[in-house]
């Protein structure tokens, strides 16, 4: 019996990061954190592309087409929800937390999860500090680079 583990190397895959611009001064600070931690883990600058999407309910859609173009390794998605008024805000991460798994189990591609879903906005942008505190595009980029190794080795049955 083998335990297969996941080791946090980005040297030599290629990543996409797939960014919300609503609520963009949170997702800026998600999608730098994201991008530095894929470098402390060994990816090249190069090898890092960052795609735009209007807002966290498009992001599955633009995951999926990096996904099956075959060229990334894996994915990070990263986005703000932040509760209004209205339910609004459920729908929307309802369905770009059940997009992004669905993407991933369809294509095989690790997706790295980094929605914020907050209450407010003081909360959300506690979620993506850029000063050493909490970043979840910090967090979905190292569990997305694990994940890969972890798919490889189990492709590989290694």
């Amino acid at each position: 019996m083998s335990v297969l583990e996941g080791t946090p190397s980005a040297s030599g895959k290629r990543f996409l990061i797939v960014v919300a611009r609503f609520n963009r001064w949170i997702t800026e600070r998600l999608a730098e954190g994201a991008k530095l931690e894929l470098l402390r883990l060994g990816a090249r600058e190069s090898d890092i592309d960052t795609a735009w999407v209007p807002g966290s309910f498009e992001i599955p859609a633009a995951a999926r087409g990096g996904a099956k173009s075959g060229r990334y390794a894996a994915i990070v998605c990263l986005g703000a929800v932040i509760k209004g008024e209205t339910s609004h805000d459920e729908h929307i991460a309802g369905a770009c937390a059940t997009g992004i798994q669905a993407v991933s189990v369809e294509t095989g591609v690790s997706m790295g999860f980094g929605v914020i879903t907050a209450p407010s906005f003081d909360l959300a942008s506690a979620r993506a500090r850029l000063d050493g505190g909490r970043n979840m595009g910090t967090d979905a980029a190292r569990a997305v680079v694990e994940m890969s190794s972890l798919l490889d080795k189990i492709s590989r049955g290694k």
